[in-house]
């Protein structure tokens, strides 16, 4: 169990609390509703929580955060595939954090570097920038899409060049927009009787159903074809070894949401 790549540390329900900046009662309540599995319990009877709890932990607080009552969080993720990674998982998050309007800060360097979590070079800002997460303001600050900053922070380290992660982001838009057509197509002649706000009502609660849907149907297509692609090669492309679907360098968040 780790928390951090590399960090075998695990952590107490203090640690992870203050790590996902809940109160530890809130953490232990979740856990009495099953929305976070129980921790592995270590020497001395106390309970020890790893990635898995920071990842899922995370997305329940952004699910609460875009307004969503406690049984539909329930409901939510008891949909989610049992396999589902940390990085899976955090992928959720962001999709799920996508539902809420476009939210861009202008930010000075230190700040950006503090909201990725690691220092970035010349060269780390300009591909950010070429993903259109971050954009050169005034001087010495950044403007931050901050939907995609985890995103973009974490494509930093895909063992691709930079010319293939623009080629995968272009792909991604281009037929994501093209599914967003279908369906509004398809949402449009079904309400077409219907008064505004029925159909402004219909929206609001299509928009996570469907995004999650693309999501899991995308993340399973993309494990099969890579299966295909590395059949024989005894590459792990379901599991949490190399893992090349993108636990950790999923392409699903360069720029597509």
């Amino acid at each position: 169990m780790t928390t951090e790549a590399g960090d075998a540390t695990p952590l107490t329900i203090d640690e992870l609390a203050a790590r996902a900046g809940v109160t530890v009662r809130t953490v232990r309540f979740y856990g009495s509703k099953g929305l976070l599995p129980p921790p592995v319990i270590g020497p001395r009877r106390v309970g020890h929580y790893g990635t898995d709890h920071v990842a899922r932990l995370a997305l329940i607080e952004e699910l609460r955060q875009q307004g969503m009552t406690l049984s539909a969080i329930e409901r939510y993720l008891k949909q989610l595939p049992d396999d589902l990674t940390p990085h899976d998982l955090a992928i959720h998050r962001a999709v799920v954090a996508s539902w809420a309007p476009d939210a861009v800060d202008t930010v000075p360097r230190r700040e950006l570097e503090r909201r990725a979590g690691r220092p970035l070079a010349a060269a780390d800002v300009e591909r950010l920038a070429a993903m259109n997460v971050v954009m050169a303001a005034d001087g010495d600050t950044f403007r931050v899409d901050t939907g995609l900053l985890r995103l973009g922070v974490q494509l930093l380290d895909v063992p691709l060049s930079h010319e293939v992660i623009l080629a995968a982001r272009k792909v991604l838009i281009e037929h994501s927009r093209a599914a967003a057509h279908e369906l509004s197509r398809l949402f449009r002649g079904a309400v077409a009787e219907r008064d505004a706000q029925d159909v402004k009502s219909l929206s609001a609660h299509m928009h996570p159903l469907v995004v999650q849907a693309l999501l899991t149907t995308f993340q399973r297509s993309l494990r099969e074809e890579l299966s295909e692609w590395v059949t024989g090669s005894g590459t792990d492309v379901t599991g949490s070894g190399t893992d090349v679907t993108g636990s950790g360098t999923d392409v699903t968040g360069s720029g597509a949401d």
